[in-house]
């Protein structure tokens, strides 16, 4: 049943189970790298007493991409057009998005396609190189046509492969419901042990280990951007029967009735619930991967580093739990890295293309929105496959710079922009009646700023000294 306005009523209960669809898109983007090699890097030589680290990352940015999302529900645009309407000429959010995404997409793909190839060369003996070409074309291939069903179902595959194999590791590595909880709120920082100083690219600061963490966990600026791309895909609220790479309507926004914003807000219900799913996932699967490097790699001595990162995690698994074992958690590995590829070929084409939609409008008049898409697929594969990956960037140094830059510099400056889209640019955009429905909670607002105060500190404090 819809309104004038096409918005059916949302599902209620555990109904809103049966339709969850971007958590799965959004937790297997965002599942990736950061969990699998640094996660698991982290645990092997800091230890399960700083699972705080990826915890706090992955629930601040929580509030970033359900705080994005829900405007997604209650405008019909996405978190790039939200940017737009910042106070202030020239697109000028916009525009330092535009120049900062595109270099931490032409890093960060290539990083994911190399660590790709290399687990996929522990299954099957293929020569990385090889690998990566075939995962890249293959990610293209799913996010080509920029429907987003075909992104999800292949996605919730993906998931549920990552989660079996990761929970096969938790089983046998656990510690105990004590060491657990001390590491999720000890906030302990501890010493680098002397092994660890041997090996290379470890830093006898350990701010060096765990900041990387912090900024993939739960992905970085653009995955809670893409949060709100998968929301509109799936037609969530004001979503509802529009296309993508457009503004929202505000004469519709305006003339919003109570009626519309009620059921509105059943849709910002589902969108919470779906949200919340996809934090569950990524901080499960994360203390997955670095209960694995505590309770295997971390005895042994090793820490994923290099090219051979693959190699020695499926060695020591299979001394300590067979062939099957080692190809269980490699498997779950590698699905963790290609669903985010094909999370990152499906998302930052969508980015670029819509950020320069708004800071150069003839390139939107001159190209259709799926014309715009496919012209950063193709972009992206030349700079991140041939640039980086054919010139073998080391997979374990790439992927910590990319999360540097994209998962903690961009951060706090993010929290701060959606914050402002909720309290200033959304009660602009609808009706008073509806806004009286649609007012965010105060909850939004405080897990905002306690998102931007402490991604800030990270940047101020702690970065400059572990770089």
């Amino acid at each position: 049943m819809k309104n004038e306005n096409n918005i059916s009523i949302a599902p209620k209960g555990l109904a809103i189970l049966a339709i969850i669809g971007p958590a799965f898109v959004w937790c297997a983007e965002y599942i990736g790298s950061g969990e699998v090699i640094l996660a698991t890097r982290m645990g092997s030589i800091l230890g399960i007493t700083v699972l705080w680290a990826p915890v706090v990352g992955i629930l601040l940015k929580y509030f970033i991409g359900l705080s994005g999302a829900r405007y997604t529900v209650c405008t019909g645009e996405g978190m790039i057009d939200m940017f737009s309407r910042m106070p202030g000429r020239g697109n000028w959010a916009v525009w330092i998005i535009l120049i900062g995404q595109f270099l931490a997409g032409a890093i960060s793909i290539g990083g994911v396609a190399s660590a790709a190839g290399v687990f996929a060369n522990s299954i099957i003996p293929i020569k990385p190189f090889i690998w990566g070409w075939i995962i890249t074309i293959f990610a293209i291939f799913v996010v080509w046509s920029g429907k987003f069903n075909i992104i999800k179902y292949i996605m919730s595959v993906l998931v549920f492969i990552i989660i079996v194999g990761v929970l096969y590791v938790a089983i046998h590595t656990f510690p105990g419901f004590g060491e657990f909880f001390k590491g999720v709120i000890g906030f302990n920082i501890p010493e680098v042990p002397q092994w660890a100083l041997s090996l290379e690219g470890v830093s006898p600061n350990p701010w060096n280990e765990i900041l990387p963490l912090i900024g993939w966990a739960a992905g970085g600026f653009a995955s809670q951007v893409w949060y709100t791309y998968w929301v509109f895909g799936a037609g969530y609220g004001m979503a509802q029967g529009r296309k993508y790479g457009q503004p929202c309507d505000v004469n519709s926004l305006k003339n919003m009735t109570r009626e519309t914003a009620k059921r509105v807000k059943g849709w910002c219900r589902v969108v919470y619930v779906d949200a919340t799913v996809a934090m569950i996932i990524g901080i499960v699967v994360t203390a997955g991967f670095m209960l694995s490097g505590s309770g295997i790699l971390r005895p042994e001595h090793l820490a994923p580093q290099g090219s051979s990162v693959a190699l020695e995690l499926s060695n020591v698994f299979g001394k300590l739990w067979g062939k099957f074992g080692a190809y269980l958690f490699i498997i779950a590995g590698c699905a963790a890295l290609i669903s985010t590829l094909i999370g990152q070929f499906a998302g930052w084409p969508r980015l670029i293309a819509d950020s320069l939609r708004i800071c150069v409008p003839k390139f939107n008049k001159k190209f259709q929105w799926l014309t715009q898409f496919r012209i950063f697929i193709a972009t992206f594969f030349i700079t991140n496959i041939v640039i980086i990956y054919t010139f073998g960037i080391e997979p374990v140094s790439i992927i910590k710079m990319s999360a540097i830059l994209d998962g903690l510099l961009f951060t706090p400056f993010q929290a701060v922009l959606v914050l402002i889209g909720l309290v200033w640019v959304l009660p602009k955009l609808i009706s008073t009646e509806a806004w009286k429905i649609l007012k965010p909670h105060w909850i939004f607002i405080v897990g905002l700023t306690i998102a931007a105060v402490v991604f800030g500190y990270f940047c101020i404090f702690q970065m400059p000294a572990s770089i």
